[in-house]
C-alpha cells in the first residue's frame, strides 16, 4: 500500500470521525435545547465549537493538499447520512413515547 493511497483512507476516517462529532453534536443540542432554560446560548456555542473543531481538523487533515481535504469530506458527508440514519429511528420512538 502506498503512502497517498493510506493517506487518503486515513483522511477518510478523520472526515468520518469530524462529521459524528459535528452532526452527532447537532443531534445532542437540538435535544437538549428543547427543554433547555437559555436555548439561543446553548445553539450558539454548540454552533461554535462544532465549527471550530471541523474547520481545526479539516486545517490539519489536509495539510494544504486539496486530495486530502477532499477524502476529508468525503468522509464528513457519509457522517452526515449515517448520522441522519441512526437518529431518524430515534426520533419516531420520541414522538411516540411523548404523545402517551
Amino acid at each position: 500500500m502506498s503512502n497517498d493511497l493510506l493517506s487518503m483512507m486515513l483522511s477518510f476516517v478523520a472526515g468520518l470521525i469530524l462529521g459524528a462529532i459535528f452532526f452527532g453534536g447537532l443531534w445532542w443540542t437540538i435535544r437538549k435545547g428543547l427543554s433547555s432554560l437559555r436555548p439561543a446560548m446553548l445553539f450558539l456555542s454548540s454552533a461554535v465549537l462544532r465549527m471550530s473543531i471541523v474547520v481545526s481538523g479539516f486545517y490539519f487533515v489536509s495539510n494544504g493538499l486539496w486530495q486530502r481535504l477532499l477524502a476529508c469530506m468525503a468522509g464528513f458527508i457519509i457522517a452526515r447520512l449515517a448520522v441522519t440514519w441512526l437518529t431518524r429511528g430515534k426520533q419516531k420512538e420520541d414522538r411516540h413515547a411523548s404523545q402517551s
